[in-house]
């Protein structure tokens, strides 16, 4: 009997914000989640609140809760995911809004969470683990990969072990920066899942390098059973493989993966149209590159790295500054190239490179890095000259006192005043996350929100988007519309 292998989607949230940097309407996803929903996944990723909701309320324009309400309303069969922290890397999230937020997320129907340390330091997650299980929720841990003197095989082994303190519902083993080599997959993926045991575990990766196409088949042969996959043009790229290409290789290789790819034909090409409409980037399959190993920027990052270069005139030194930050990575103590833990490393080498001195002007989060603040591993990881070199300054101390004051945790109905005092849980909610204070807000509610792919195709129309404008607009009793088939006049009725 063959082996089953099950597939997460995760189209809608990392496809998404790997491709489209979460540009995505309540919408345009709204058709589609009905299809995806159909396709038979183990689980569908959702939202990923503390970068989706700022983007939807403050570039977007929209109520964030439109896509959560109306899009789970419309799933009948497949978990659904948040994914990351309820808390947030940048911002301060008070705690008693993450307890609503995951109770009002439970109550429209998501059960499940993955969520990351970026040291992979797993004594850090036991609060947040806590909080998950007290809420209802299926907790995901990832172990992230990553290549370096400190990520050996023993490292993963004492990695997985560590996890299953959590109580995690799976460990998803977690390859965002695409450096995962076939090689490498078979040396350390039996690591994991011998030291995981009866805990299933996944795996998540990115296509950075050309190589995930490859990895999740080899993941499968060596055991692992659940796959994270999107649909294309929102896979490939910096985004996962193809559903409809993993789906074809692992059932050539004998498994059985119950996954309908019909309906997500029907997705595939809505959000292909969307993709030539709106000029968005249609994923393509990478081309391997080498030196992806000397630093490891995830390629998002690059082109930010590009661009503070660019606004003082430096944008050809960019290879010089990839090189310098391998060296500070090195000098960091080797940190797993992601969220956070990347922006401090190349934003310290932009300013070495941009200054032509090395560490003679240190970010505030570079000098937090070095007392611990951003993981306690750093103090025993980093090169100690360079340690000594970040905190010998005066600035050090204050960012010291700063970080030592413990802030009292204010309580629901302080934030809410905070934010206002009227809004209601749902908006209030938004505000924290979106951080736009108790600014006047003038958010797309949904009312007239395509509902089908048909909908959409014609809520694209000319005439029905000024239309729509047209309803909104208080002070507008009257819209004339001229074409060559004839024109139009529309009066609104006094209520």
């Amino acid at each position: 009997m063959a082996e089953t292998v099950k597939l997460v989607d995760t189209t809608l949230r990392d496809g998404s914000q790997s491709l489209w940097a979460l540009r995505m309407r309540s919408g345009m996803m709204i058709p589609a989640i009905g299809d995806i929903d159909a396709a038979g996944f183990e689980g569908i990723e959702f939202v990923v609140p503390s970068a989706q909701f700022p983007r939807i309320v403050r570039d977007l324009n929209e109520d964030p809760w439109v896509w959560l309400r109306q899009g789970s309303a419309r799933v009948k069969n497949t978990p659904l995911r948040l994914h990351g922290s309820v808390g947030s890397t940048f911002l301060k999230v008070p705690m008693c809004i993450q307890e609503l937020f995951l109770e009002k997320l439970r109550e429209i129907g998501i059960s499940t969470t993955r969520t990351s340390d970026p040291w992979n330091d797993f004594d850090n997650s036991v609060a947040e683990f806590n909080l998950y299980h007290r809420k209802g929720f299926k907790a995901v841990i990832n172990l992230i990969y990553s290549v370096s003197p400190r990520h050996t095989l023993d490292y993963y082994a004492e990695r997985t072990r560590k996890a299953l303190v959590l109580d995690p519902e799976a460990i998803c083993f977690k390859d965002v920066g695409g450096l995962l080599t076939p090689e490498a997959a078979r040396q350390v993926i039996p690591v994991i899942l011998r030291e995981a045991g009866r805990v299933p575990v996944e795996f998540h990766a990115h296509c950075n390098n050309g190589l995930a196409p490859y990895t999740v088949t080899i993941a499968a042969e060596l055991g692992i059973r659940t796959i994270h996959t999107a649909i294309p043009p929102l896979a490939n790229g910096s985004s996962q493989p193809s559903v409809f290409n993993v789906v074809q290789n692992l059932r050539n290789k004998g498994f059985d993966v119950p996954v309908d790819l019909a309906p997500l034909e029907r997705v595939s090409e809505h959000f292909y149209s969307i993709a030539r409409e709106e000029g968005l980037p249609e994923g393509k399959p990478t081309e391997f590159e080498q030196g992806l190993y000397l630093h490891q920027v995830p390629g998002g990052m690059i082109s930010n790295l590009y661009f503070q270069l660019e606004k003082v005139g430096m944008g050809d030194r960019i290879p010089e500054t990839l090189e310098e930050t391998a060296r500070v990575r090195e000098e960091f103590g080797y940190p797993i190239m992601v969220t956070p833990l990347s922006q401090f490393v190349g934003t310290q080498a932009a300013i070495n490179i941009m200054t032509g001195e090395r560490y003679g002007i240190v970010t505030d989060e570079a000098i937090e890095y070095a007392l611990g603040n951003k993981g306690r591993e750093a103090v025993e990881a980093m090169d100690p000259n360079i340690r000594d070199l970040i905190l010998s300054r005066s600035r050090a101390d204050e960012v010291r006192a700063r970080i030592s004051q413990v802030q009292e945790e204010p309580t629901l109905e302080e934030v809410r005043k905070q934010y206002g005092g009227n809004c209601s849980d749902d908006e209030l909610i938004a505000r924290v996350y979106a951080g736009v204070g108790d600014s006047e807000l003038n958010l797309d509610r949904g009312a007239n929100i395509p509902r089908t792919y048909e909908e959409y195709k014609a809520s694209r129309h000319p005439l029905t988007a000024m239309l729509q404008q047209f309803s909104k607009a208080n002070d507008v009793r009257h819209l004339r519309y001229s074409s060559p088939e004839g024109d139009m006049l529309v009066e609104k009725i006094r209520s």
